[in-house]
């Protein structure tokens, strides 16, 4: 039911946990995830999409917050950074690799980094290089060269692998 302010109840599953708060109609989901739910790990940078610091998983696909209303989230699997680690457990593979081999630097862009990751990492076994470049493409890190981004993402592409009993590319 709308409030007089015009906002309406939005009810999401943000890592695999029922959430609800009030959105406006034109409340982004990244504004939505950090002010109404609190959860501060995403990042929103440019506001329009080009620089992917927003990115979250919403139903297991890569998604700009900033681009889509909280409303059109309703109902829906939203997994963001603070998901990608339990609270009182180790680091994601991802997140360990990203540690080990330096792959931030002053972090900004490294949640939207990883949750894209992610979405690569559970869709498609072993990617090379050059899809893991492909997939950087659609974020913007000014502190870093990419280098140890890639570094980190292959070296969780073999940790991935190792544990899944597969060859890595």
């Amino acid at each position: 039911m709308k409030t007089l302010d015009g906002s309406s109840p939005v009810t999401l599953y943000v890592n695999g946990q029922p959430r609800c708060g009030q959105a406006e109609p034109r409340l982004h989901l990244g504004d939505f995830l950090r002010n109404e739910l609190g959860l501060t790990g995403t990042h929103l940078g440019c506001e329009h999409g080009v620089c992917g610091a927003c990115t979250v998983l919403v139903d297991g696909v890569s998604s700009r917050s900033c681009l889509m209303l909280a409303v059109q989230a309703e109902g829906a699997q939203v997994r963001t950074v603070e998901g990608l680690a339990h609270d009182d457990g180790p680091l994601s593979m991802l997140q360990q690799a990203f540690h080990d081999s330096h792959g931030l630097q002053c972090g900004y862009c490294t949640p939207g980094i990883l949750m894209s990751l992610t979405e690569l990492l559970e869709t498609q076994p072993a990617p090379d290089e050059a899809v893991i470049r492909g997939v950087l493409s659609g974020h913007l890190c000014r502190c870093t060269g990419y280098q140890n981004i890639v570094a980190a993402a292959l070296k969780a592409v073999q940790a991935f692998n190792a544990v899944q009993g597969r060859r890595s590319a």
